[in-house]
């Protein structure tokens, strides 16, 4: 089994940038985190534009519904921005594309001490191998089917509706 990784960005792939003291996007730190994790599963990564999922827009979506239906893995992690997933996860549930997809990210990026990116994305490479096809949302262990999942940025997680 190929497990299929989109990469478009969000918190999870966001760098500190020490001169303007924002984050922005750089180089993607999925090569270097799925060296370190140590995956055994043999992985093919597709990078989209990294983005803030806040600056998502249909067009962006609709090209992450195109990569997954023209992916031969059935089993499909996307590293996606918390703000908008649930947005994303509607657009891709509905296609019924026979895979399985797993959303998932960080609220803290990766190279940030403390940061849940990299459990989040051995949960999501778990789950999407062993769960049903179908879209999920995969955050700091626990799943949520594609249409019952909301971010409560109040407290930070994920819940269902």
């Amino acid at each position: 089994m190929t497990l299929r990784i989109l990469a478009t960005g969000g918190t999870f792939d966001k760098h500190y940038d020490e001169i303007n003291g924002k984050l922005s996007f750089g180089e993607s730190h999925l090569p270097a985190l799925l060296a370190r994790c140590r995956l055994t599963v043999e992985v093919a990564l597709e990078q989209l534009p990294l983005m803030d999922s806040l600056d998502m827009v249909d067009a962006d979506r609709a090209r992450i519904l195109a990569s997954c239906t023209a992916a031969a893995e059935n089993a499909i992690v996307i590293i996606h921005g918390t703000d908008t997933m649930p947005q994303t996860a509607a657009v891709l549930g509905p296609a019924q594309l026979g895979k399985t997809i797993v959303l998932t990210g960080a609220m803290i990026p990766y190279e940030i001490a403390n940061s849940d990116a990299m459990f989040n994305l051995g949960f999501a490479s778990a789950v999407a191998q062993t769960l049903p096809a179908g879209v999920y949302v995969a955050m700091n262990g626990k799943i949520f089917a594609w249409d019952n999942v909301q971010k409560n940025k109040a407290a930070g997680v994920f819940q269902p509706l």
